[in-house]
């Protein structure tokens, strides 16, 4: 197995989503130069992250709603649509092939 593959430099960083207003402590290896003073008294190094639990849409219960039904619906549609084009297809063949016989036959 390979030695020194894993990093070493873990230590406690404070990732901050300052459109949230939400922060949380954890162990991380990112190098970051901005430092923050945390609830304990202690200075940590800080990561701005865009997205966290506390805006992302999933977490918080607004995401976008898709309207299933309404594809469902309209595949129904296309798909009887389809199905009555065949069928006029289909009655418009054994018309032409009855006139056909009727002709070889007069």
């Amino acid at each position: 197995m390979k030695s020194n593959l894993h990093p070493t430099d873990y230590r406690p960083v404070v990732f901050s989503d300052d459109v949230a207003g939400f922060a949380f402590l954890t162990q991380s290896t990112a190098q970051t130069t901005e430092t923050i003073k945390w609830e304990d008294g202690n200075e940590y190094p800080l990561v701005k992250v865009h997205i966290s639990s506390a805006s992302h849409p999933f977490f918080t219960g607004e995401e976008k709603i898709i309207d299933t039904e309404g594809r469902v619906d309209r595949f129904k549609n296309r798909f009887a649509a389809a199905e009555a084009r065949k069928e006029a297809l289909a009655n418009k063949a054994k018309k032409a092939a009855a006139n056909k016989a009727r002709k070889a036959d007069a």
